[in-house]
């Protein structure tokens, strides 16, 4: 490495430690919405996977009001700190989902959700104010499957088909242990059938660099092969073999939660926070949110053209032709300058997501 002092350093290198303390400063958001039906150990693994306790003031409904239940959004954000490094972690719970006796339309709530925090990212990054931009979009799904089916049930389809295109689906087959290993393949396969049948596109891991080294690109095989996948949560911790660990204890035995013979907690967990957060965050950004910002910047321009009067055009032009412009001429003469820019811009992004089409399946082209 060069020094300061030498006539070949120019300093640029230095730039990925600013990168890394500006983002620590500021720290991180992530936010994951939590899908299923109640029963299926969602709570429990949320505080499993972030050592926590989000859900202590809870009541559980009874079954009389479950049956009339319909979906509602819960949110919980807390403040994790490890090392340094600071994050805003935001859990959007659906208690409802698939509670009540008609659960057609279950998934309205999340998808109303989904588009909801799209929409107000939208106003906040097209406003005056946009150096402290709140970032409340879904970044995650973690859509909890039963594992007492054979594979994927109507609601199950039907929630996917509408979300799939919003938002990262991460499939979850809930309280594992019920099934033996046999079982659990067989079941995975069927979940995976199900969704290629059906077209529906999960969220798909990157492929690894040529550079990464052997151990990360074995770790990667393993989290594909997982998918979907099948967890224990437990915050009860047991002493087995003189070790403590976290499970649960039944008459033949404990199931570990980290034991990888016993669920595929572990995978998930190093998946969601450790290696793939990062890349959730950006496909977010990158694909479901471009896909709604074109779909709002289209819906924009042609409302503004059909609303565009021949009358009010000529008369515009009649009075700025007369030298006298008022605020009102300004403001809509402003407006058209707008709206051309968007358009513009509208012709830009189309381009950038065909040709961004081939890398992305989830891509939809406006």
């Amino acid at each position: 490495m060069f020094q300061p002092d030498s006539r070949d350093y120019i300093g640029f290198a230095t730039l990925p430690e600013q990168v890394h303390r500006k983002s620590v400063k500021r720290g991180f958001d992530f936010t994951l919405l939590v899908v299923g039906e109640s029963g299926l150990g969602k709570s429990t693994l949320v505080n499993s996977l972030f050592l926590g306790d989000l859900y202590k003031d809870r009541k559980i409904a009874e079954v009389g009001e479950r049956l009339e239940k319909t979906t509602q959004i819960e949110k919980k954000s807390m403040d994790i700190e490890e090392r340094g490094v600071k994050l805003r972690l935001t859990i959007v719970d659906t208690p409802g989902f698939g509670d009540g006796i008609n659960c057609e339309e279950s998934w309205k709530a999340c998808v109303n959700y989904v588009d909801e925090q799209f929409r107000q990212y939208f106003t906040d990054e097209n406003g005056l104010n946009r150096r402290n931009l709140q970032d409340n979009r879904v970044h995650c799904c973690l859509y909890f499957i039963p594992p007492y089916g054979h594979g994927l049930r109507q609601i199950d389809l039907e929630f996917m088909r509408r979300l799939h295109r919003k938002v990262n689906i991460v499939p979850v087959i809930g309280k594992a242990d019920t099934l033996t290993e046999n079982e659990v393949i067989k079941l995975k396969r069927q979940i995976l059938a199900d969704i290629e049948e059906h077209k529906i596109q999960i969220y798909q891991f990157p492929d690894c660099d040529s550079d990464e080294d052997e151990e990360f690109k074995t770790q990667d095989r393993e989290l594909k092969a997982c998918v979907p996948f099948a967890v224990v949560g437990s915050n009860t911790v047991l002493e087995v073999g003189g070790k403590k660990v976290r499970g649960r204890q039944y008459p033949w035995g404990v199931v570990e939660v980290e034991n990888p013979k016993h669920s595929d907690f572990n995978k998930l967990r190093n998946m969601l926070i450790t290696t793939h957060m990062q890349d959730l965050k950006d496909v977010t950004e990158d694909v479901h949110y471009e896909n709604f910002r074109a779909q709002c910047i289209s819906q924009i321009s042609q409302q503004a053209i059909r609303e565009r009067a021949p009358g009010s055009k000529l008369k515009r032009d009649s009075v700025i032709n007369d030298g006298v412009i008022t605020e009102t001429d300004r403001l809509l003469i402003q407006k058209d300058e707008e709206i051309r820019r968007m358009q513009d811009m509208l012709a830009q992004m189309q381009e950038q997501l065909k040709q961004t089409g081939n890398k992305r399946d989830s891509v939809v082209n406006v």
